[in-house]
């Protein structure tokens, strides 16, 4: 449970799970998914955009194919 100054919160104040955020598919091609680094970033973008229509993320970088 997220206390009262920890975690990522709504601009009204309602807290939010960010692991109750769908990662949008775009999410799991990116370099960046995953990183611990950037995970706060990649939190409060799906946040920010969460019930939206199609997702945008400025810190994409796709993966590079291994095939």
């Amino acid at each position: 449970m997220l206390d009262d100054e920890e975690g990522y919160f709504l601009d009204d104040g309602t807290p939010v799970n960010p692991n109750l955020i769908p990662k949008p598919g775009l999410c799991f091609t990116c370099v960046n998914d995953g990183k611990l680094s950037e995970e706060v970033l990649c939190n409060l973008t799906r946040i920010d955009q969460h019930g939206e229509g199609k997702f945008k993320c400025d810190g994409y970088v796709k993966k590079k194919s291994t095939i």
